[in-house]
């Protein structure tokens, strides 16, 4: 009953000070009478209560509560969280500079990052760390290996390192240093004249990664920017990516609010690619500042959207800090696209399951997402007068439905339980020194590498060992999915992500296969579009 009276009158104390800036014509509304209750009530509370008040963890449970009483994405961030935070959106944190996994109790390095302190002091690929600073970490769990290998940057950790095929432990002293957070997970090109460039989030680091990818890249004619299954951060970036396609004065987004002036951001400058073909890629998980670049890109005609409809998150967050270093983000406006239309899709104050469970249902069998949005809501791109919808989220061009025919519940299980990563990891174990020698540049293993009948398996086998059931049915129907999995992650794991999607894209991609057909029959497709 306390924490309950906590979760009420706590709104209060929330809002009190952002809300004295307008009137409020309800006196049950005032702030600051009903900032004076709730200290009131807190001094009887902390004065009078028979047992011991714990008060920070009834205060963090009640700022929650209240915040699941309004919008879906006014959030609280606890301190822990907010260091996590921080290090996402700057780009970097301190540490050795390693992939890892935890296999058979024993901490594996997985691949080292070319540069980092672990690559300097001659860490190698399949190394097993058994001690950390004089302690065993035999028996450690994943989450909390990075507990032993982060730290501020110049400490050192001593690791003593068990060597696949070695005699004696070895040790190591590294010094670390700030290790990146890349935001750009592939940059390749498809064909001499098309560039493709995967975006995982938006964070201080993005457009630098983004045009270091392009001028690596070098002259291109066309190109593929994929947003899929990035949920957005920070929304400068979504604004630098979006100007690099737009000319001088382009609306990028609009913003408004009850309590904040309505705002126009617009591209500063002609961007460096306003000439030539785009195509972003997108699907449901693409939000917020994803959807800020594919809705501007696709309202000034200057590229063609593939996928299907995004989430719908047009919600702007304003983070406000508390006195612990904890935060709260709270909704001051909503996003616009250039030609009018809210990116956030409906939602019912207060009632986050009916928000989550009208996103599922784009996924129930017979749902059809093949327009998406409110289909009375039609707006004309800004160029040639295209239909495009709004209603929430930013409905493609051209969709491609999610297609699951492949999927079965025991490729699901050898997911879920960790078996395929697993297997990968032992298999490169064994194997790695003779893939190094065969495949010396990661192209060459894409165009020739297959997984044997022989690699499946073992791997089945190794499930039936894990107790999951070998199903025949299930296992032929998505055995060339399986393949395709393993191929990636294998390459994924001897390189790094781009040869991951180097093997997914070329592989088993419908949407991305789409995206190849439209470049080649752009008279086609294009029609309107800028470019």
């Amino acid at each position: 009953m306390i924490r309950m009276k906590i979760h009420i009158l706590l709104a209060t104390l929330l809002f009190a000070a952002p809300a004295l800036v307008s009137a409020q014509n309800d006196a049950k509304d005032d702030p600051a009478g009903n900032l004076q209750k709730f200290q009131q009530f807190y001094r009887y509370l902390n004065g009078a209560y028979v047992d011991t008040v714990h008060n920070n963890e009834l205060v963090e449970s009640a700022i929650r509560e209240v915040l699941l009483q309004l919008d879906p994405h006014s959030t609280y961030v606890s301190p822990e969280e907010m260091v996590e935070v921080k290090e996402s959106f700057d780009g970097s944190f301190s540490g050795i500079g390693i992939e890892f996994n935890v296999l058979r109790d024993t901490i594996i390095v997985v691949n080292v990052i070319s540069g980092g302190p672990a690559e300097q002091v001659g860490l190698l690929p399949n190394d097993r760390i058994v001690a950390v600073d004089g302690k065993s970490s035999v028996g450690v769990k994943q989450i909390d290996v990075p507990k032993l290998l982060r730290g501020p940057k110049g400490s050192r950790v001593e690791t003593r390192i068990v060597r696949h095929g070695g005699g004696e432990p070895l040790d190591f002293t590294i010094v670390r240093d700030n290790i990146p957070i890349n935001t750009v997970d592939a940059a390749y090109k498809v064909d001499p004249k098309t560039g493709y460039i995967r975006i995982n989030r938006f964070a201080n680091n993005t457009y630098k990664e983004f045009t270091d990818a392009v001028q690596k890249l070098g002259p291109m004619d066309a190109l593929i920017l994929d947003l899929r299954s990035n949920g957005g951060g920070l929304m400068g970036g979504a604004v630098q990516l979006s100007n690099f396609f737009l000319p001088e004065g382009s609306v990028i987004v609009s913003t408004e609010g009850m309590r904040v002036p309505p705002d126009r951001i617009v591209a500063k400058e002609d961007g460096p690619f306003t000439k030539g073909k785009v195509i972003v890629l997108i699907n449901e998980t693409s939000a917020s500042a994803s959807e800020i670049v594919s809705g501007a890109i696709q309202d000034w005609d200057r590229g063609l959207l593939i996928g299907r409809r995004t989430f719908g998150k047009g919600l702007v967050q304003r983070q406000f800090p508390l006195q612990d270093g904890s935060a709260v983000r709270l909704t001051v406006a909503r996003y616009h696209t250039p030609t009018g239309r809210m990116i956030q899709r409906p939602y019912e104050n207060g009632n986050l399951d009916a928000y989550y469970e009208d996103f599922n249902k784009r996924f129930e069998p017979g749902a059809s997402d093949s327009v998406g949005g409110d289909t009375t809501q039609r707006f004309k791109t800004l160029r040639s007068g295209r239909t495009v919808y709004g209603g929430g989220g930013i409905t493609p061009d051209i969709v491609v439905p999610l297609d699951t025919s492949d999927y079965t519940k025991y490729w699901g299980s050898l997911v879920r339980q960790g078996v395929i990563n697993e297997f990968v990891i032992e298999y490169l174990d064994e194997n790695r020194p003779a893939l190094s020698s065969r495949y010396a540049a990661p192209e060459k293993f894409v165009s020739d590498f297959t997984v044997s009948d022989d690699v499946l398996d073992a791997l089945t086998a190794k499930a039936t060992k894990k107790g999951i059931a070998f199903d025949v049915a299930e296992f032929e129907r998505s055995k060339k999915a399986l393949k395709t999995q393993l191929k990636a992650l294998i390459a994924q794991k001897m390189w790094g992500v781009n040869e991951y999607y180097l093997v997914v894209n070329g592989e088993d991609d419908p949407v991305f296969a789409k995206a190849l057909e439209v470049l080649r029959d752009w008279e086609r497709y294009g029609s309107g579009i800028a470019y």
